[in-house]
C-alpha cells in the first residue's frame, strides 16, 4: 500500500514538473509547419480559442511567418474579433504588400466591422499594387455603396465590365445598384372581389407615383373602386422617414368625399431592427366616418436566410369590448427584394382593410368574423425596371346585416411598376 501511494505521488510531481517546464516556455521550440497544421484542425473543430493560443506561440519564435499570422486574422474575423483581424492584417501588408489574398481579407473584415470607410482606404492601397483587380475593384464597389455613394460604386464597377464585359459578379451587382438608384416609380394595381352570393364584383384601382430622397421615400397614391354599384376616390399620402440608422418611420394620410371610403385616415407606426435579423413596430391608423374609429398595429418580422416571417396583430376599441385580429405573413426571395412568393393566413376583421363603409355601423362591421388566405407572386425583368406581382385570395367572411351566416370572397388581383432616375 505504501509502495503504490509513493508510486502515485512520483508520478503527480513528475507530470507538474514537465507541465510546469512547458508553461514557462516563452518561444516556441518546435516544427512550425506541424504545430500550424494542428492549430487549423483546432479551428475547424470549434476549438477556436486553443487554435489562436498554438498560433500566437508560434509566432513568438516566427513573427515574420505570414501565413500563420494570415491564419491567426482570419479567425479573429470569423468570432466578430475585427479590430484584432485588422492589427494582423496591418502587420502582415506592413511587411508584405504584394499578398493580394491578405488585401482581399483585411477589407472584408472592415467591410464585416461596418467600418467602410477603412475598408475603402484599404481598397485604393491595394489597387496601387493591383492596379485594375477585379477583385479588389468589386469590394471597392461594396465599400463606395455601404459608405452611402451608390453612384461610385457603379462608376467603379464599369471599370470591372470594361475589362472583362461577361463578370457575371460585376454584371448582377449593377443590375442591383441601377435598380437602388431608380429614385422615381409609377405604378398600377387593380383587383376585383367576387361573392358567392349578395353582392356584386367589386373592383379596386390604385395609381401610385414614388420617390426615393435622402431622407426616406414619399408615395402618392389614386384609389379608385367600384362598390355598391357606386364609384369612389381617394387619394393618400405614405412616408417613410428614415431617423436613424435601424430606425425608420410609416406616416399615412388620406382624404376622399365618397362614403366608400373614410372622409380622412390618417396613421403612424415606428420601425425598429433588432439582433438575430429581427425588427419590431409599434403604431396605429385612424378612420374617420361619422366618428373617428382607432387602430392599434403593430408587428414582430423575423428574416432567415432568403425568408421573411411576420405577425401583425389588430387592435380595435369599441362600446362593446376590444376588437382583435392578426395575420401572419410569409415570403420566399429569390434574387432580391423584388421577386419573392408570399402567402398570408388571417383571423377576425379590421376596419383597415376597407371592403365596407364603416360609416354609422362601426359597432356591428368592426365584431364580423372572418378568415383569409391569400398568396402573391411577385417578379421583376432581367434589367429590375419593371415589376410584376399577381395575387390571389380566399376570404370567409360573416355578413354584416346577418350575422352567424356567412358568404366566401374571392380575390384577383395584378400590379406593375416602372422604376426610372
Amino acid at each position: 500500500m505504501i509502495y503504490k501511494t509513493a508510486f502515485k505521488w512520483t508520478f503527480v510531481l513528475a507530470f507538474l514538473s514537465i507541465f510546469q517546464s512547458y508553461g514557462q516556455q516563452k518561444v516556441f521550440e518546435g516544427n512550425p509547419d506541424t504545430a500550424f497544421e494542428k492549430a487549423r484542425e483546432l479551428a475547424f473543430n470549434n476549438q477556436r480559442r486553443q487554435a489562436q493560443d498554438t498560433l500566437l506561440f508560434i509566432l513568438t519564435k516566427y513573427p515574420d511567418y505570414h501565413d500563420i499570422r494570415s491564419f491567426l486574422a482570419s479567425t479573429y474575423s470569423w468570432d466578430g474579433d475585427y479590430k484584432k483581424a485588422k492589427t494582423e492584417f496591418s502587420y502582415i501588408l506592413g511587411k508584405d504588400p504584394q499578398r493580394k489574398t491578405d488585401w482581399i481579407a483585411a477589407i472584408n473584415n472592415e467591410l464585416w466591422a461596418d467600418t467602410p470607410f477603412s475598408a475603402l482606404e484599404l481598397a485604393e492601397n491595394a489597387l496601387k499594387y493591383f492596379p485594375s483587380d477585379a477583385e479588389i475593384l468589386y469590394l471597392k464597389a461594396r465599400a463606395q455603396e455601404n459608405s452611402n455613394n451608390p453612384e461610385e460604386a457603379v462608376t467603379t464597377l464599369n471599370l470591372i465590365l470594361g475589362q472583362n464585359s461577361n463578370d457575371q459578379k460585376a454584371l448582377d451587382y449593377k443590375k442591383k445598384l441601377t435598380n437602388t438608384l431608380s429614385y422615381n416609380s409609377i405604378g398600377i394595381k387593380s383587383s376585383v372581389d367576387f361573392y358567392s352570393k349578395i353582392f356584386d364584383p367589386m373592383q379596386y384601382y390604385t395609381l401610385n407615383y414614388g420617390r426615393q430622397t435622402k431622407y426616406g421615400s414619399i408615395v402618392a397614391k389614386m384609389n379608385f373602386s367600384r362598390r355598391f354599384n357606386d364609384n369612389g376616390v381617394q387619394v393618400e399620402v405614405d412616408m417613410y422617414p428614415k431617423i436613424t440608422k435601424g430606425l425608420y418611420a410609416y406616416v399615412n394620410l388620406g382624404f376622399s368625399n365618397s362614403y366608400l371610403y373614410p372622409d380622412v385616415r390618417y396613421g403612424a407606426e415606428l420601425y425598429k431592427s433588432l439582433p438575430k435579423s429581427f425588427e419590431v413596430s409599434l403604431g396605429f391608423r385612424a378612420l374617420k366616418y361619422e366618428t373617428t374609429t382607432t387602430i392599434y398595429t403593430g408587428s414582430v418580422g423575423w428574416y432567415t436566410g432568403n425568408s421573411y416571417w411576420s405577425f401583425r396583430p389588430y387592435l380595435t376599441p369599441g362600446d362593446s369590448g376590444t376588437s382583435k385580429s392578426g395575420v401572419i405573413n410569409y415570403r420566399k426571395y429569390r434574387s432580391d427584394a423584388d421577386n419573392y412568393f408570399s402567402v398570408s393566413l388571417g383571423m377576425g376583421f379590421s376596419p383597415e382593410f376597407e371592403r365596407f363603409s364603416l360609416e354609422g355601423n362601426e359597432e356591428t362591421i368592426i365584431d364580423l368574423q372572418s378568415q383569409k388566405l391569400n398568396v402573391g407572386y411577385y417578379f421583376t425583368s432581367s434589367n429590375k425596371q419593371n415589376a410584376w406581382g399577381t395575387q390571389f385570395g380566399v376570404t370567409h367572411q360573416e355578413i354584416s346585416f346577418n350575422q352567424g351566416n356567412y358568404f366566401w370572397i374571392y380575390s384577383i388581383g395584378l400590379n406593375w411598376e416602372l422604376k426610372f432616375r
